[in-house]
């Protein structure tokens, strides 16, 4: 289809890119790679009256170690954020979730911001974020501020982002010594999540010191486990692993569709728990479980 007619601004600054969707007031989109937006706007789903260009914005592009934490901006593509020397330790789960997101061609041209600020709950970044304890950093008119994750992802492709802001960028925690792992089911390759799973996990010779668990796709917004986060410290069996990956099912009943219905997303959600913990936790005999 055709999108609905619209006007298009390309900023060379933030505060440029902020005063032209000021201006154009709450049917004001900004527009990075164009992969999240601009299929909705062909098939009419989203009829902004002014595309705001932030493309080269040079300022929002980049990974860069900030100490404990690695601060992503939101220019960064997925293909960049995978291939992230900075992101080390826990962080890396950024890196292995980007470098399967889409086709080589996404990966090129979709960014980590656009796809954060989408805030699509089948999409996978938000809970590799969500599982990360990171931030988003928003700018306005009003000045800049900083939202966890667990706050920014509010419902289906609703955000803490207020109308006027941009996602600037993300920050997220080291966590050195920690493992991760991503683990996704798809029908067919490239397609959304039907299920995925985001783990870091503290793994010392006692077995699991600490975990952190995000979930794709098993409600209207990304999902914290956190009842099989408390389950798993401790544990260093698969048999273990797997009852703790069991306690996902305390969580509310994830939704059906065609593709799946809410017991196998329960059912998938287990299992993919269990393999991205072992496979976080350097445990390859229990990848399989």
């Amino acid at each position: 289809m055709i999108p609905a007619s619209f006007d298009y601004e390309r900023a060379s600054s933030l505060d440029e890119a902020l005063s032209l969707l000021a201006e154009g007031g709450e049917d004001a989109r900004p527009l990075a790679g164009g992969h999240s937006l601009l299929p909705l706007m062909r098939l009419r789903l989203a009829r902004p009256s002014l595309l705001v260009d932030i493309g080269g914005i040079e300022e929002l592009r980049g990974v860069r170690d900030d100490g404990d934490s690695v601060a992503v901006g939101a220019l960064t593509t997925h293909h960049e954020v995978a291939g992230a020397s900075a992101l080390t330790g826990g962080s890396g789960l950024l890196a292995k979730v980007a470098e399967g997101i889409g086709d080589p061609q996404v990966r090129h041209r979709g960014t980590l911001g656009g796809s954060v600020a989408h805030a699509d709950p089948a999409s996978d970044l938000p809970a590799a974020l969500l599982a990360l304890d990171a931030e988003v950093a928003l700018a306005g008119r009003g000045g800049t501020r900083s939202v966890s994750a667990a706050d920014f992802f509010v419902g289906p492709f609703m955000s803490a982002a207020a109308d006027g802001e941009i996602v600037t960028g993300v920050r997220v925690p080291k966590r050195e010594g920690w493992g991760s792992a991503y683990q996704k089911f798809q029908r067919r390759a490239q397609d959304w999540a039907i299920v995925g799973v985001a783990a870091v996990v503290n793994w010392t010779d006692s077995g699991i010191a600490g975990a952190a668990i995000g979930l794709t796709n098993m409600g209207g917004t990304p999902l914290r486990a956190h009842a099989v986060e408390a389950a798993l410290t401790g544990t260093s069996e698969k048999a273990q692993i797997l009852a703790a990956a069991s306690r996902v099912s305390e969580l509310e009943t994830p939704p059906a569709d065609e593709n799946a219905s809410s017991e196998y997303r329960l059912h998938l959600a287990q299992v993919l728990i269990a393999r991205a913990v072992a496979e976080a936790a350097g445990c390859p005999g229990m990848q399989r479980a």
